[in-house]
């Protein structure tokens, strides 16, 4: 009897090329989940590691850590899922987990049911945003997150919130979060001005332009008493180029600040207390574990929106390296998709 086969995408070597190879399908073990790809999102991390070996251990490798699928099978333990289930995932880091491929097998708590309304695209552009803003503000910053079944329900209650780099996924990922957990809380962002209309209806209070000369000045002008924010969420490294914008910060306050993982070197003045945030952390604290399930139910509810313009870079996966280099050339406000 022939031995199932399945498709990868692999890159070679570190900057490429990719290849398309085949190899036997792979099954799901306990407490895992085997999904066959209909969707998958692109992210700064897949070309951080295609062109930098950032999380590679050995070449060739298969990238990809957002998709969208219908579960393949299930391993034993799994009672929530089944053969057919329209689903959306966050995935591994090794070959076996990651997403450029046709079958992936990632564990059961990676795994969201797709909500109807949603297409394989927009959901398959949501997990790994949404998991490392969730990591930011509750494994980060401990500020309990209360769509969490099972997860904490005390801890710091900041009055207000900057979130640096507000039109990245991440950025409008957290933006959510924090109005949803802060309710009452000033929660302000920076990003360039054709965004903030977008990410003042997602949550935000304010929008502030990241090039303006006054930002220090405006932002804090624009908290509680005109004091400085509480805390900081940097999604994408600005602490490296905006040295200043520390000063945000209240003298009175936590001065805490979580920094999304970006692989650059940041200082942080002194009495300042930075903690870098991995996505997979949001799984660990108490109701970590529910933490894609509630993403998923959230976004029934409308209480959860696309972070970002979901736009398609083609189908099958040769679209994947030319999404790469579009990604790696910048974008803003948009998350890129591949259909397989």
């Amino acid at each position: 009897m022939a031995t199932a086969t399945a498709t990868q995408y692999q890159a070679v070597q570190k900057g490429g090329p990719f290849t398309v190879v085949s190899i036997p399908k792979p099954c799901p073990g306990p407490n895992e989940v085997s999904i066959r790809l209909k969707a998958i999102a692109l992210n700064p991390l897949d070309w951080k590691k295609l062109y930098f070996g950032f999380m590679i251990e050995s070449w060739p490798a298969v990238l990809g850590i957002d998709g969208a699928g219908i579960v393949e099978d299930v391993g034993q333990g799994v009672n929530n899922f089944k053969a057919g289930d329209e689903v959306f995932s966050l995935f591994g880091h090794d070959s076996r987990a990651s997403s450029f491929q046709e079958v992936s097998v990632v564990p059961e708590m990676f795994v969201a049911k797709k909500p109807r309304n949603l297409s394989f695209e927009e959901a398959a552009s949501l997990p790994i945003c949404y998991c490392t803003a969730g990591a930011a503000i509750y494994s980060a910053l401990k500020i309990p997150l209360p769509f969490l079944p099972d997860g904490a329900t005390t801890g710091p209650q900041p009055k207000s919130v900057l979130v640096l780099g507000g039109s990245s996924g991440v950025g409008a990922a957290a933006i959510q979060i924090l109005r949803l957990a802060l309710p009452t809380a000033a929660i302000l962002t920076t990003s360039s001005p054709q965004h903030h209309a977008h990410l003042t209806s997602l949550g935000a209070s304010r929008g502030f332009d990241q090039k303006s000369p006054s930002l220090v000045a405006d932002i804090k002008s624009a908290t509680p008493d005109a004091k400085g924010v509480d805390m900081i969420v940097d999604a994408v490294a600005s602490g490296a180029s905006q040295t200043n914008i520390y000063d945000t910060l209240s003298a009175d306050g936590p001065k805490e600040v979580g920094e999304v993982f970006s692989g650059t070197q940041i200082q942080v003045p002194e009495g300042v207390k930075r903690t870098v945030a991995f996505g997979r952390q949001v799984f660990e604290p108490p109701g970590g574990k529910n933490a894609m399930t509630a993403l998923a139910g959230l976004l029934s509810e409308g209480r959860y929106k696309l972070p970002n313009r979901v736009q398609s870079v083609g189908s099958r996966f040769e679209a994947i390296a030319k999404g790469l280099e579009v990604l790696k050339g910048g974008i803003s406000g948009t998350k890129l998709v591949v259909t397989v």
